[in-house]
């Protein structure tokens, strides 16, 4: 176990979700003995969830790797670093020598966004590989959102957030931000936000096939069918254009083809997409008059929207309902924070981000350095030249995360090589060759880079560590470093050295050494204006219709005429979870199991299900059996699971999860079932069945 760096107290950002809540962590003679939320902070203002008290739990936890191990046959074997870094090279310059650099596969998770040592120092690394095939969580959760700001804002990273501080009017579609704390959406303390709110005379509505956690503290909340938001958005969108409630607001002279825009609305009125939406025509009028007739309204959409077949017109849809209202770069609105670390500096207008390959069997267009991870398994099950035979993962564990993973676990053990970055030995990585595992969350120095680019306010916060990691540790920058030296003979800059350079560049020309000197952050103030100045369009312009978007339409048109699944099946968040390795801190699993499948009364009722049953949920992806949790607050024909689940595997060695296994979500899903607007994963709104297991098959079960 490492050391504490001094007695006293110490303050640094959580890097364990979006929110990057500032905590104030005492520690006296070398262990932690108070951590708290950090009233000094000026973004998360003294918030805290279960999740930042799970880091002492992550910090300590005897499962998590600290030097390097191989494979040895079926077992694990120890090996010193510099023998795992010639290793690691050795084996991916020969796969590259025999079959080229595109058979070797990247895949990013959802943690390396919460880590600035991985964030600065990754990509020399990943550049000396040369290989297309570079896959993420990012198309299994966000993708719409960057191509809808690509194609309207000239840049994948230009994604407004809403100005949650100051609106009258919170319209939420498939999102849970009381329990996210934001998402594409950094907004701590979320419940507080919401009441303020509210407190100011304010309404925040939620439209959502469950009653969430959100939705519960909500002024109103109406169901809407999985994967029918498209149609409501243009419905809504037609009410105010066929009322003239239309309120540009002063980014009027940059808008192009608002025309285009009406007459696509107006093949989706609210009486046509009532009975698809389950929306009553007369309930999508008002809600369409009150948000335009209020002061300072904003809409917003995440995950549930993202995660369909029609996530790019969601996405778009949200953005252009913002604009035709006049709330687009507007105070109480979608705003564009101004990051001290700004991902988009230095980019050009105009400058192309997609299509500059595809994927070998789909075709699926690369989109910001990326391919959509629906792609991974089959350009691993084809083969050819080009075949995928090594994989490199970094911090992720994409049997769980990605569509099809029980497909996925059955085929990564084909694969010629697999070097994991990670700290632990979870589904995925359980297949390795070879575990180089960082030091970790306490241990590390942190700034965030992403979070602050999707803030509520222009804050930045550096974070120094809590204790020293001892000789037998590497920082996750050191292990890129050093593959990236093998690889090339070059050396990069460190990550404090890159952030010093973006912090001296950036909008407040400040410095790491000024940041570092202020220990709660430091606050640039709410979210101002700052368009059409960051516009990176090549006519300087906003689309408000771009083509590709207009033409997927006819898509969705088709979809209106097909029949509904009796069932559908929806993820859902839970507050103590993130990412799957944080099943394995006692302080988050402490309670009844959390992986239940959420069914309503009557859909329970005609199955004869009640709370507690084993039941079997069953797709044309697989199936999987999982306790039923009977509940009033999900919409008819609807049912729900968390994502993260499935530690059921003896060779993973993650003890705490491994006593609640739970079941994968993506054992149901399809890696074929994609938005073909976008590529991104349509993990929302599956088709499923859901039968009671009978005893014996229970008995033998359990």
């Amino acid at each position: 176990m490492s050391r504490a760096i001094r007695d006293g107290k110490h303050h640094r950002a959580c890097n364990l979700c979006e929110a990057i809540c500032g905590l104030t962590i005492t520690v006296e003679d070398g262990r932690v003995t108070d951590l708290r939320g950090d009233p000094l902070d000026p973004l998360s203002r003294g918030a805290i969830c279960p999740k930042g008290t799970a880091l002492l739990d992550l910090y300590a936890d005897p499962d998590r790797l600290r030097t390097p191990i191989r494979r040895d046959g079926a077992a694990w074997a120890p090996i010193e670093w510099d023998a795992a870094f010639d290793l690691a090279v050795d084996r991916l310059r020969e796969i590259a020598r025999v079959h080229g650099n595109d058979a070797i596969a990247v895949y990013l998770g959802n943690p390396t966004a919460h880590n600035s040592g991985t964030l600065l120092s990754m990509g020399g690394f990943l550049n000396a590989l040369q290989t297309k095939n570079r896959y993420s969580a990012t198309s299994v959760d966000q993708l719409p959102s960057h191509v809808a700001a690509l194609e309207m804002f000239g840049h994948p990273a230009l994604i407004p957030v809403p100005d949650v501080d100051r609106t009258d009017y919170f319209l939420i579609m498939g999102a849970n931000p009381l329990v996210s704390n934001g998402s594409l959406m950094t907004a701590p303390g979320m419940r507080t936000r919401l009441r303020e709110i509210r407190e100011r005379g304010g309404r925040v509505v939620v439209l959502d096939p469950r009653r969430t956690e959100t939705a519960a503290v909500a002024d109103e909340h109406v169901f809407v069918r999985p994967g029918s938001d498209a149609a409501l958005l243009l419905a809504l969108l037609d009410t105010i254009f066929s009322e003239d409630l239309v309120r540009l607001g002063r980014l009027e002279p940059v808008f192009r083809k608002l025309d285009v825009l009406r007459e696509a609305a107006r093949a989706f009125p609210a009486e046509r997409v009532a009975a698809f939406t389950g929306v009553a025509a007369d309930t999508i009028r008002r809600i369409a008059r009150e948000f335009a007739a209020a002061r300072r309204p904003v809409a917003y959409g995440r995950i549930g929207l993202s995660t369909q077949a029609f996530g790019g017109l969601c996405q778009w849809l949200v953005l252009a309902l913002n604009a035709v209202c006049g709330r687009l770069d507007a105070e109480g609105g979608m705003m564009w924070p101004q990051p001290a670390f700004d991902l988009i500096l230095g980019a050009k207008a105009g400058e192309a981000h997609s299509g500059r390959w595809h994927s070998r069997v789909r075709g699926l267009p690369e989109i910001y350095n990326e391919l959509p991870v629906a792609a991974l398994i089959e350009e691993m099950q084809t083969p050819g030249e080009g075949q995928i035979r090594a994989l490199v993962t970094v911090a992720g564990n994409p049997v769980l995360s990605t569509p099809n993973g029980g497909l996925l676990d059955r085929v990564l053990p084909g694969l010629d090589f697999m070097l994991c970055i990670d700290p632990y030995v979870n589904e995925t990585t359980r297949h390795a060759d070879l575990i180089l595992p960082p030091a970790h969350g306490l241990e590390t120095e942190h700034y965030d880079v992403i979070f602050h680019q999707f803030a509520v306010r222009n804050t930045a916060r550096y974070s120094e560590p809590v204790f020293a990691i001892d000789e037998s540790q590497r920082f996750d920058w050191q292990i890129f470093g050093a593959l990236r030296e093998r690889l090339t003979g070059k050396r990069g800059a460190t990550p404090r050295e890159r952030l010093d350079t973006g912090l001296r560049y950036g909008a407040y020309r400040t410095s790491l050494e000024a940041v570092r000197a202020h220990e709660h952050g430091v606050d640039f103030g709410p979210l101002a204006p700052c368009m059409p100045e960051r516009l990176l369009t090549g006519d300087a312009r906003i689309d408000l219709a771009p083509a590709t978007f207009v033409a997927d339409l006819k898509r969705l048109d088709a979809a209106l005429a097909e029949p509904v699944p009796e069932l559908a099946l929806i993820g859902r968040r839970q507050l103590r979870g993130n990412n799957s390795w944080m099943h394995n801190a006692p302080r988050l699993m402490r309670g009844p199991d959390r992986c239940t499948l959420q069914i309503g009364i009557a859909d329970a009722a005609a199955r004869g299900i009640s709370s507690g049953d084993v039941v079997e949920v069953a797709s044309d992806a697989g199936e999987i059996a999982v306790l039923a949790e009977v509940t009033p607050d999900l919409m008819p024909g609807v049912v729900s699971l968390p994502h993260g689940f499935g530690h059921g595997n003896a060779a993973v060695l993650l003890s705490v999860a491994h006593d609640r296994p739970g079941a994968s979500y993506n054992d149901l899903t399809d890696s074929t079932r994609i938005d073909e607007l976008t590529g991104n994963a349509a993990l929302c709104g599956v088709p499923v069945s859901v039968r009671l297991r009978r005893e014996a098959e229970v008995a033998a079960v359990s």
